[in-house]
């Protein structure tokens, strides 16, 4: 008798002290996520990519990126099938992460609550939570369940807003209105399943910086994105600088192969298979006098030549 009121009245205590969930997930929680990342991080906890390496993923290709992280065991990092604001401009970035959802009032009201002991805005919408978050070089990735009429995220004054924190554009699982003002931004760019002239409407964030589906893919808060006319790719932060290496010694061969196939100089299954040791040579001695700029330092280049096997 006496066990079973004191663990109901400890059960009591608890339901009063316990934190409430946050709407944003705590710097700690986001290094938990990206644990394999080594490198430097934002005071958000998420990791911070060189922008080195945000500028030369955008020469990479959508089949390169997808070939690394499939041979890393990473199958589930791409989708398609998009409408594309500037489909002609590549973007890259590093990801902020939103959750939404069909409205339900008794769970709206507690993101409210929350929002308020997080210090978050109070006059608008919580649409615009994630946005008050973005520094350069972010891209605002929402899962917005596909929802297009009621279901528009932003329109051209939110899209205003993320362009001037972020230097880049959103991708959305979901849908934006003033699609046309929103082109109008320069250097704005997005990812969106459809247009609307509606707002938005019996929908409601729940998280920001946490893990989220969009489409085939699952995206974590710091994750770096690749998106181009071709479809989106979302890298695991601790793989971009491989990934891009890869990729880029990958086009150099592909550059390369294509040349000598041209020239009728080996059959296309040798250049297809595994190379022989003079095709090999014949590729260093290519590369040593290559007619262009290599993307990457000749170090890199060599020192990830010693360690593969190519």
């Amino acid at each position: 008798m006496h066990k079973n009121l004191l663990l109901s009245s400890l059960l009591v205590l608890f339901s009063f002290i316990a934190p409430a969930q946050r709407v944003g997930s705590s710097p700690e929680y986001i290094k938990a996520l990206t644990s394999d990342w080594k490198g430097e991080r934002f005071p958000d906890g998420r990791p911070k990519v060189s922008d080195a390496i945000l500028e030369r993923l955008k020469n990479i290709s959508i089949e390169e990126a997808w070939g690394v992280l499939k041979n890393k065991g990473f199958l589930n990092q791409f989708e398609g099938d998009w409408t594309i604001i500037n489909p002609d401009e590549a973007m890259t970035g590093r990801v902020v992460t939103a959750q939404y959802m069909p409205l339900r009032s008794d769970l709206e009201k507690q993101v409210k609550e929350q929002g308020k002991i997080e210090d978050r805005a109070q006059k608008g919408g919580t649409n615009s939570w994630p946005i008050d978050m973005l520094t350069e070089g972010d891209v605002y990735v929402a899962d917005g369940y596909g929802k297009i009429a009621d279901g528009t995220l932003i329109g051209d004054n939110l899209g205003n807003s993320i362009y001037a924190k972020s230097k880049r554009g959103v991708i959305f699982y979901g849908s934006v209105r003033d699609q046309e003002g929103l082109s109008e931004i320069k250097g704005f760019n997005g990812w969106i399943k459809g247009s609307d002239p509606s707002y938005i409407s019996q929908m409601m964030l729940t998280s920001i910086n946490a893990p989220i589906r969009v489409g085939r893919a699952t995206v974590l808060p710091g994750d770096v994105v690749l998106a181009k006319k071709y479809g989106v790719i979302f890298i695991p932060a601790y793989l971009v600088e491989d990934l891009v290496l890869t990729s880029e010694v990958t086009a150099l061969r592909d550059e390369f192969g294509h040349l000598r196939l041209r020239e009728k100089k080996y059959l296309a299954g040798q250049i297809d298979s595994e190379w022989s040791e003079d095709i090999k040579k014949d590729f260093l001695s290519w590369l040593n006098n290559y007619p262009g700029k290599l993307p990457m330092s000749r170090k890199e280049l060599d020192d990830y030549l010693k360690e593969r096997n190519y």
